[in-house]
Formats: structure tokens, C-alpha cells, sequence
């Protein structure tokens, strides 16, 4: 990040979590991560793609063959050299904007090293050397993260130190809204208009504008929020601020929270824990001492405990009692989880690596930026559950000397033969897709002699993927997903080369033939990696239809769910939905806008209405036979679709870019200034409803007509990114010279604009639009005016293809401008051009951190269904907010139960019928095998046969 640029190209969607200024922050950061086993390089990756100062690492320790079923950047040629040395050059193709460095030195890190640095992270050290280390960052000011893999427990500690500012906790926008009335008194009620709920907490600040009559509190400062109900708020003291007579709107203010962090050393002994799973409450106590356990056990052994040997385990629950004890614990520590952290000290799990790793990473990334809540301050989070349920011996889980020992250690030699005999399908290869991959590559999913990964995605890569794909490189722009994302891992792990097949299919109806009977014969289960809830919807249909569990998931910013669907046990994705958007009002977005979305979606409106219908339009009438006739005989829109033609082609086709620029500053008076006076000509500014209160009042915002000027920004980005629109329509070279634009527009005449009676405007949702077209006027008049098609053989108009990440093409330019200039008409806040494409391109907001985390928790469901786990309590949907922090966990739905007779049913039955039966056949079978009588059968839309018919 240079300077004060951001590459909005690079980092567009994570901009709409973390915002420019927090990006800013973030970019003066420099980073140190401490031990690159799989831990350290994921902490690693996440942050150098979200992108800071400078990631730097250190690990001088030889790599072993182990290292490789975690650390995704380790090849088995690098064993027996340094981790950093090998990893870092790996690290640094992720984005070249952030600098990776290696950190010379031998041996243990010492506080001197990390001086340099505003934020360091200890992985895989003993509790000793993370006190020593955290007490010099906190004499130095340096942020300080400690985290540990063990298995399948996880353990993370945040030191932000005495008075840690948080600029925003939460991210999410603030609240606004409209008033109808403020109380003058000591505890004033405010109460908003019952549109729409206020959506404060209590201890939320407010500031407001606009109000009438107690015109002190407009940009008063923030004043305390106490919440009375979902339409009211009280906001303190008014007296003597006047009388409240109209208007006003509250605007939420984010205020700073200073938050007070303890030492390692004091957290030790009073530990502050932050609880990730609310079914394990009293766990994370007993899990604080396990790992000071381990801890001690290394620094007396110089080895941790080893798989599975009940010896060690004994040794590791006495040192947590004594260690317990000595800290003035009462408590009972419970001993199966203590003997589970010891038998699994040694494993290491790439699904447990990336959730703490994307959890850590987005900590560190809290630290630089102070955008989000940081964590306080023991987290302690475990996957137990994703033991199979024939638990491995202590021989099973003896180390091969291969690249799985780390999970051979927790599941044994016999459950990772099944992971590599796994018949998996992956739909979807972006951001989620990238990660899953990863995560398979490291566990050995599908590399034994019946196993096999199909991936199928029909993208291929652009930019802005860069940010969060990260098995991408600017190599591959423009190459298929899929493709790309099954080289990157086969090369991660040899052993998956020639087991992944690539496809380029979009999963839908039209590819049953590829993705049919034969293909669902032949897989396990199906993992959605996918960004639209309707392919998620398919999916979820045909995995019911051929009875095939699937893993679901999804992230939004900070914010993640995950979803296992198992057959004849869980429900399905689709049989719980959420409630639909909520729609803007067409009389709102064209008459009567009171919020930017409003006007941003007018705008967006206005662009296809401009630039993309009517050419459309017009290269239908060119190409195909017949046009206007068969148009003429379609209801509704035929006069309006006729006077596009003749407008485009015959009345306004341009050629020359200046006609253009004319053309675009008579659209600028149509929609800014001649449609606004028409409005207040129809409905003036002391119009009253039929009750005598102002119709100009509540959400209805009177609007005042511009006065063009061609020295004010706003006019000028309008009609530039205009004028080249409507010149590309037509072919014609555009330009961008303000010159060029000021001779032209200063040498034409505008005409006079008078407003019309009878024009009707819609005023409620539920009156018909107005149609500002004539009917009367002659269609034949127009038909005749029209050149035959013939005439223009070849000739066609170049509808525009809305394309949000292309920053020359004056896309988002003018949507930004449109929308800015109707703000400016009805006194609406403008907005820039990046909050513009956010809502216009309906962009999802997406970082790297959350969609690892995501995925890993994906990962470990996966572990359950390979076991073949059979009741609904073995599996977890979760729910994450990285921002919040806040981890939900929660049993899948059961299935519902219907029943007919006696017998019950789920949507995963069926009746299943051999061969090919006559009609009568098929009836009988149903009266004599179930007691049903079939009343009527049909296939798609067409019945076949009913019974009540002859």
C-alpha cells in the first residue's frame, strides 16, 4: 500500500470490511510471526493478503516430513532446511505490496529481536519463553499474541496492553433514522418514524440533524442512547432547548472504547476467558492448565507427551493438579480432557490450523488497525467430538515418517486410509474453494488408490481474487478456477496428482447429463463452495435426491456459518430460509427518495435505462423480422419501445462526441431539473394531505432543481461519464478533456422548460406508474419515420455490460453521479464512489481471514461424516462473528417427521421401484405394498392420468 493509495482493484471486497482508514493503519504495521510449522505460515498468509507494512518471520528450525501435512508452503525437498528460509519466498508471491523478511538468528527468539516490530505473534513456544516475550512488548507498546495447536485443541492469548483504543467494535454501519418527535424534559423520548425499527442498544450514541424547533440538537455531540422500544430511544436532558415542531434524523456515532488488557503472567493466575463454545462452558478452565501442563512437561522432557501412551498422561493430569492447586483452584479439572490434550500433543490438523490461524490473523489485523473488538483474553476452543468413534490404539497412531504423522498422531493409521480412499465434490473454486482444497491437500483427503476430488467452476480469475484466493498468482489471471486451484495443490502435495479432475460446468439443470446418476454413483459427499443461495439451493436437491451428505458455508466480512447436512438424520439446506431483502418502494425510488440506497438505486435504474434497454432494443428491431408488428401486438410497453427506436436511431443518433456531451447535459436538465419542477409543480412545497398535516413531511423529503455548472466536480463527472456511455453506444471515440466538454456545453442553447397539467405522479406503492408517455400520439407517424432495417444491414448499437471492477469504463462514474446528484436534489448525505459500487455492483464483503476460519470448521464436520457419526449430537453448525468476537455452536435441525398409516417419513424417503411397471402395476403396488391409493400421476406440468377422470 503505497503512500496513501489503496489498490481498490486488489483489495475491493476486504475495503467494504475493514474500510480506508483502517487499511491505512494497517499499512504502517509491521509484522512478526514466530514459528512457521502450519500454525505461524497461516497466521502468515492471512495477514500479508489483508495486507500490512511488512510480514516478517522467523523459524530457524530444520523442516521435518511432518511439517508438510500443515505447513501448505513446504515441499519434501526442503526437509532438513531452515522453515523460514524455505517459507518465506513462498509467503512473499501471495502480494506485492507487503515486503517478507526473514529475521536472522539461532535458536529461541529473545525480547531484543522483536523490538522492531508494532505487532508479534509466538506460536508452538513454552509458556516461559511467551511470559518473557509479552513483558517486553508491554514495556515497549508492541501488541502481543501467543497461540498453540495441540490436536484438536487450540489455544490463543491476546495482550494489547493498559489502554488498547477501539475505533469501532463491531463494524457494522451505524444506525440512522427518521424522528416524528422529541420530548422536552429531563429523560427526553425520541421517537422515530414506524417505518423501519431504530436498531440502537443501550449505551449507543446519537447525534442529529435536521430537527425543527430544537434546532441545538442538530451536530450537538454524541449523546447516550437508553432504548424504550424498537421506535423509541431516550437521549438524556432537553430542557431548554425549545419546543420540538418537525423534522430530524438521529445518526449513530461510533465511539472509541478503551480496553484494558492483563499480562501473560497475571492472566496465568486470573485467567479472563473468552468461551467459544457455551456447551463447554466449564472446559476452557480445565484446558488453561492442560496447556501450562504440556508446557512443563516439554521444559523437563525436551519432548512433548507422547500418541496415546497412558504414562505420559498420567505425568500431564498430575502436573495440572499441582499446577491448579498452586494457583488456588477449588475446582474439579475434568481428566478425560486432560488425557485427550496429552495423547494428542503431538498431532497437528489442518482443519484446527485454520480456524485458531484465521482467528489469530484477524487479531493481529485488530491490533494494527483498532477496527473490530480484540479478543479478551484466553481463548481456549477444541473439536473433540471429531474423534472417530472407534478411538485408535497407541499403535495405530505411531509415527510413518510421512507427511500425515501430525494426523496419524490424532486419528490413527486405519482413519487416515479412509480419509485417502474419499470420493469428494467440490462445487466451487473461489475464496472458500481455494482454502477447502488446501485443507485436503494437507489432511490426504482422496490420495489412496479409491480416492478422487471433482471440482468443477466456470470463472476464471480476475484481480480482485488475488486478495482472497490465494492458491492465484497474477500468472493465472484470466485462466478457469478450477483448473488453477487443482494445479496449486497437487503441487502442495504430490500425492493428489492425477486424483483431482477439473471441470468448467455451472451445476444447474442443463448439465444433469454430466453431473447425473452415474457421476452421484460415484462420490461420497458434496462440499458447497459457493456465493449465490440459489446453485446452493440445486445442490441441496440433489444431494436429497441421491442421499448424499453435504457441507455448507458461507461468509459475509467477519461474519461465517457453517451447515452439515447428513441423510436420515438433519434437515436440509433449503428446508429453513431466510426472510426475503426487504424492497425500496417504487414510489420512493422514483418520487419521494429520503436515503442514498434510494438514489443509488435510481441511479443503477437510470443506467440501464440510458445505456443498456433502449440499444438492446434497437438491435432487435435491426436483426429480427417482423419487429415492430409483433411488438405492437404485446401488451403494455409498445409506444415506449417504439419512440426508444425512433429516439436512438432516428431523432438523437449522434455522430460526432460532441453531440454526445450535448446530449448528456440535456439528460442532466431532464433529470435534475425539468423532472423536480414538475414534481413541486404537481405537489408544491405547502401541499397538505387531506387531514391538513404538511405532505412534505415524515419520509417525503421536498427536492429543489439544480442549476447546471460546469466548474462544480459533481456536474462535471456526471456528464463526462454520460457522454462516454452514449458515445460507446454508438462507437465513437469518447474523451475526458474538461475542454473539450466546457466549448461544447458553453455553446448550447437549453430550452425553456414549462411544467405540464395532468401529469400524474405516483404517490403510494399501490397506484399504477405514471406513464409519461402520449398514447394518443400516432404509432404510425413513428413507424413511418423509422428506416427499414434493410437499409442499415450490419449496422447495431452496443448495449453497455455493467461491469463494477473496471475502473476506466465510467460504470460505477456515473451510477455515483446520478445517485449524488439526485442526493443533492432532496438534501440527502452524498456518498463516495466506493460505498457507491458497494451497494450498486451488490458486492459481498469478503476477507481471507474469516473465510479460512470457515472453512476449517468445514473440515472438521468432514472428519465426522468419514467416520459415518449416525447421531444428530456428534455434529456442530456454527456461527462466527471475527469482528465481535463471537463463536456460536449448535446441533443440526432433525429432519421432520411426517406420517402416513402407521409409517413415518422425512424428506430423505422415497419409494423406490424395480424395473419398468405398467400404469395398473403402478397403482397396485401402491394399494398393496403401503395401503396408498395414487389419485393422480404426472411428470413435470403434464398429468398423465388421474383418477377422477374417465
Amino acid at each position: 500500500v503505497p503512500g496513501d493509495s489503496i489498490d481498490e482493484g486488489l483489495y475491493s471486497r476486504q475495503l467494504y470490511v475493514l474500510g480506508h482508514e483502517a487499511m491505512k493503519k494497517m499499512a504502517t504495521s509491521n509484522v512478526l510471526i514466530v514459528g512457521l510449522k502450519g500454525l505461524g505460515v497461516e497466521i502468515a498468509k492471512n495477514v500479508a493478503l489483508a495486507g500490512v507494512k511488512s510480514v516478517t518471520v522467523y523459524d530457524p528450525t530444520p523442516t521435518e516430513i511432518a511439517d508438510l501435512g500443515t505447513q501448505f508452503f513446504l515441499r519434501e525437498e526442503d526437509v532438513g532446511k531452515p522453515r523460514a528460509q524455505v517459507t518465506a519466498p513462498r509467503l512473499a508471491e501471495l502480494n506485492s505490496y507487503v515486503p517478507v523478511k526473514i529475521l536472522e538468528g539461532s535458536g529461541e527468539i529473545t525480547a531484543e529481536m522483536v523490538a522492531p516490530y508494532q505487532c508479534v505473534v509466538l506460536t508452538n513456544a513454552t509458556i516461559p519463553k511467551q511470559i518473557e516475550i509479552d513483558e517486553f512488548c508491554r514495556s515497549k507498546g508492541i501488541y502481543f499474541i501467543a497461540a498453540d495447536i495441540r490436536g484438536l485443541f487450540g489455544s490463543v492469548f491476546n495482550d494489547f496492553g493498559n489502554d488498547f483504543t477501539c475505533v469501532d467494535a463491531t463494524g457494522e454501519n451505524p444506525q440512522s433514522g427518521m424522528i416524528v418527535h422529541i420530548e422536552e424534559g429531563e429523560d427526553a423520548v425520541v421517537t422515530c418514524l414506524d417505518e423501519t425499527r431504530h436498531g440502537l442498544e443501550d449505551g449507543d450514541y446519537v447525534t442529529f440533524s435536521e430537527v425543527k424547533g430544537m434546532e441545538a440538537l442538530n451536530g450537538c455531540e454524541p449523546r447516550k442512547v437508553t432504548t424504550k422500544g424498537p421506535y423509541t430511544f431516550s437521549i438524556g436532558n432537553t430542557t431548554g432547548l425549545g419546543t420540538y415542531k418537525s423534522g430530524g434524523l438521529f445518526t449513530q456515532v461510533k465511539m472509541p472504547k478503551i480496553l484494558h488488557f492483563k499480562s501473560l503472567k497475571e492472566s496465568l493466575a486470573q485467567p479472563e476467558f473468552f468461551i467459544t463454545d457455551f456447551a463447554k462452558w466449564d472446559r476452557p478452565a480445565t484446558l488453561h492448565v492442560g496447556f501450562q501442563a504440556l508446557s512443563a512437561f516439554y521444559e523437563s522432557n525436551n519432548r512433548l507427551p507422547r500418541p496415546r501412551n497412558a504414562e505420559d498422561a498420567a505425568t500431564i493430569i498430575g502436573l495440572a493438579k499441582d499446577i491448579h492447586k498452586n494457583a488456588g483452584g477449588e475446582d474439579e479439572l475434568d481428566k478425560k480432557v486432560l488425557e485427550a490434550l496429552s495423547f494428542q500433543a503431538t498431532g497437528d490438523l489442518s482443519p484446527m490450523v485454520a480456524v485458531i490461524g484465521g482467528f489469530v490473523a484477524q487479531e493481529v489485523l485488530k491490533a494494527c488497525s483498532a477496527k473490530f473488538h480484540p479478543m479478551q483474553q484466553n481463548m481456549y476452543f477444541d473439536s473433540l467430538e471429531s474423534l472417530p468413534k472407534e478411538q485408535p490404539s497407541e499403535a495405530d497412531v505411531q509415527p510413518l515418517g510421512s507427511r500425515y504423522d501430525g494426523q496419524i498422531a490424532v486419528f490413527g493409521k486405519v482413519f487416515q486410509e479412509k480419509i485417502a480412499n474419499v470420493k469428494e465434490f467440490l462445487v466451487g473454486s473461489g475464496a472458500i474453494g481455494c482454502e477447502m482444497l488446501k485443507n485436503w491437500a494437507m489432511m490426504g483427503l482422496a490420495t489412496g488408490p479409491e480416492g478422487v476430488i471433482h471440482v468443477t467452476d466456470l470463472d476464471t480469475i480476475e484481480k480482485s481474487n488475488l486478495n482472497r484466493q490465494f492458491l492465484f498468482r497474477a500468472k493465472d489471471l484470466g485462466k478457469f478456477k478450477a483448473e488453477s486451484a487443482a494445479a496449486a495443490v497437487a503441487d502442495m502435495n504430490p500425492d493428489l496428482k492425477g486424483k483431482i479432475i477439473a471441470h468448467q460446468d455451472r451445476v444447474g439443470a442443463e448439465t444433469e447429463d454430466v453431473y447425473g446418476d452415474e457421476f452421484f454413483a460415484g462420490i461420497d459427499g458434496v462440499t458447497n463452495a459457493l456465493d449465490n443461495v440459489l446453485a446452493r439451493q440445486y445442490m441441496d436437491r440433489r444431494c436429497v435426491f441421491y442421499q448424499k451428505p453435504l457441507l455448507e458455508s458461507g461468509t459475509l466480512g467477519t461474519k461465517a456459518n457453517t451447515q452439515v447436512v447428513i441423510p436420515f438424520l438433519t434437515e436440509s439446506y433449503s428446508s429453513s430460509q431466510d426472510p426475503p431483502e426487504k424492497s425500496i418502494p417504487s414510489c420512493t425510488v422514483k418520487n419521494f427518495p429520503n436515503a442514498i440506497e434510494h438514489t443509488i438505486q435510481w441511479a443503477r435504474e437510470a443506467f440501464d435505462a440510458l445505456f443498456v434497454n433502449p440499444p438492446t432494443t434497437v438491435n432487435l428491431y435491426l436483426s429480427q423480422p417482423n419487429f415492430v408488428e409483433t411488438t405492437l401486438k404485446s401488451s403494455g410497453q409498445h409506444h415506449d419501445q417504439l419512440k426508444q427506436i425512433e429516439k436512438y436511431l432516428v431523432k438523437e443518433r449522434p455522430t460526432t462526441f460532441a453531440q454526445c456531451i450535448e446530449w448528456a447535459r440535456l439528460q442532466f436538465e431532464q433529470d435534475y431539473v425539468n423532472e423536480i419542477k414538475q414534481l413541486l409543480f404537481n405537489l408544491p412545497k405547502d401541499q397538505v394531505n387531506s387531514n391538513g398535516t404538511p405532505f412534505w413531511s415524515g419520509p417525503k423529503r421536498a427536492p429543489d432543481p439544480l442549476s447546471f455548472d460546469i466548474n462544480n466536480p459533481l456536474h462535471f463527472e456526471y456528464l463526462m461519464a454520460a457522454a462516454n456511455l452514449h458515445a460507446f453506444n454508438y462507437g465513437l471515440k469518447g474523451e475526458t478533456d474538461p475542454a473539450i466538454f466546457k466549448k461544447t456545453v458553453e455553446a448550447q442553447k437549453i430550452p425553456e422548460f414549462t411544467p405540464k397539467s395532468g401529469v400524474k405522479i405516483q404517490i403510494n406503492e399501490n397506484e399504477p406508474v405514471a406513464n409519461d408517455s402520449n398514447d394518443d400520439e400516432d404509432i404510425d407517424a413513428i413507424v413511418a419515420s423509422l428506416p427499414p432495417p434493410s437499409s442499415l444491414a450490419g449496422f447495431r448499437l452496443a448495449p453497455v455490460e455493467f461491469e463494477k471492477d473496471d475502473d476506466t469504463n465510467h460504470h460505477i462514474d456515473f451510477i455515483t453521479a446520478a445517485s449524488n446528484l439526485r442526493a443533492t436534489n432532496y438534501g440527502i448525505t452524498v456518498a463516495d464512489r466506493h460505498k457507491t459500487k458497494l451497494i450498486a455492483g451488490k458486492i459481498i464483503p469478503a476477507i481471507a481471514t474469516t473465510t479460512a476460519l470457515a472453512v476449517g470448521l468445514v473440515c472438521l464436520e468432514l472428519y465426522k461424516i468419514i467416520d459415518k457419526k449416525d447421531k444428530l449430537e456428534d455434529y456442530k453448525n456454527g456461527f462466527v462473528n471475527l469482528a465481535l468476537p463471537f463463536f456460536g455452536f449448535s446441533e443440526p435441525i432433525a429432519a421432520a417427521k411426517q406420517k402416513y398409516n402407521d409409517t413415518e417419513w422425512t424428506l430423505w424417503d422415497r419409494f423406490e421401484l424395480n424395473g419398468n411397471p405398467t400404469l395398473q402395476e403402478f397403482i397396485d403396488y401402491f394399494q398393496n405394498e403401503h395401503k396408498l391409493d395414487v389419485q393422480m400421476v404426472s411428470q413435470g406440468v403434464s398429468m398423465l392420468w388421474s383418477g377422477f377422470i374417465p
